[in-house]
């Protein structure tokens, strides 16, 4: 089968994936707060993919990636709520098919907008002077909306300041995206990654990440090459936060606080745990980071758990989770500095 065949398959997997998770999940799970915690794990995935072009295939360094999904969320929150209120009906699947493409794809679009913006000074700065740069964005970014007084007459006071985002007449935001959505733009994602990691474009990137000299010599163009990083990985950063926004099962309100820098702070310990450069190392670390915070949330929250808490009221739960969280991050890190795959993938053999 020739590569455009196999692209073929691949797209037809994805979307038959999509459509079973779209009428089967709720089925097959029945508890919300476990459907939402699939959902965003798979969003996560996608935030990590699109901060993984960055940090891992362009070797820049960027920890303010949250304020991209911020862009994202607010753009298609904004749009979906707007197009309800104008075409109001009951939210169905049907309707989805015209309402999240025009939010997602407008969110996409902005977020891509902000990344030609930060990408521009990339050209000149790398390794810290590029992460204060990238970390002032998202910052600046989430201040403006915080800092707004709700119900301004202008366009941050309308996004409801430090309260968040509950659409114009602050009856929340209506959630047209379900599973069919999330996982098919993941599953989307993990082609076009998989696709551009190993294609002249991802040799390319590469190639500046090791030696930007030697790489411009041979004809790599360092400005087309990291401003496109930066326009793609923003872009899907967008598409994230577009559909954690509006996601069923999500909270039908955006706030800012959704995307401070702890947000960026996972969004990298996912890269650099699963591998930077790996697509399936990316993802793994997602999903890792997704489940092992609610693992942790779920035995403090067991009996026993409160019993020993109720004999000792002196142990704060909260901070000896963060606390085995942290240490278990540092255990991988010191024996595998460089991610569990490395820039592998999870189907190649390992390089002697």
């Amino acid at each position: 089968m020739n590569a455009r065949g196999r692209a073929a398959v691949s797209y037809a997997v994805v979307l038959g994936v999509a459509l079973a998770a779209e009428f089967g999940l709720k089925g097959a799970i029945s508890d919300s707060s476990l459907r939402q915690l699939v959902m965003t794990g798979a969003i996560n995935v996608l935030i990590a993919l699109s901060l993984n072009i960055i940090n891992g295939m362009a070797g820049q360094f960027s920890i303010g990636h949250a304020g991209f999904v911020g862009v994202g969320a607010y753009t298609a929150a904004v749009v979906m709520a707007n197009l309800h209120q104008a075409w109001p009906g009951d939210i169905s699947f049907a309707r989805s098919l015209a309402v999240v493409p025009a939010s997602v794809g407008a969110s996409a679009l902005l977020a891509a907008f902000f990344g030609v913006l930060v990408g521009l000074p990339s050209l000149r700065l790398r390794g810290d002077y590029l992460a204060i740069v990238t970390l002032g964005f998202a910052e600046i970014f989430r201040l403006l909306i915080a800092t707004a007084s709700a119900g301004d007459s202008g366009l941050l006071g309308r996004l409801g300041g430090q309260n968040g985002y509950a659409g114009p007449t602050d009856q929340g935001i209506p959630q047209y995206t379900g599973p069919f959505w999330v996982f098919g733009a993941v599953g989307v994602a993990l082609i076009v990654c998989h696709r551009l990691k190993f294609s002249g474009w991802g040799r390319a990137l590469r190639a500046l990440r090791e030696d930007e000299i030697a790489a411009a010599a041979v004809g790599v163009d360092p400005t087309r090459y990291k401003v496109t990083s930066f326009v793609l990985a923003a872009a899907g950063a967008g598409v994230a936060g577009g559909l954690l926004a509006t996601m069923h099962d999500g909270s039908p309100i955006t706030q800012p606080d959704q995307f401070n820098f702890q947000a960026s702070f996972d969004a990298i310990t996912m890269v650099i745990l699963g591998g930077s450069g790996s697509v399936s190392g990316a993802t793994l670390g997602a999903l890792f980071v997704t489940f092992s915070i609610k693992f942790f949330e779920y035995l403090q929250s067991t009996p026993s758990m409160q019993e020993f808490r109720a004999a000792n009221p002196w142990l704060d739960l909260n901070a000896l989770r963060m606390v085995i969280y942290a240490a278990t991050l540092i255990a991988v890190m010191i024996l595998r500095p460089e991610g569990v795959l490395g820039e592998r993938e999870i189907w190649e053999k390992k390089r002697s």
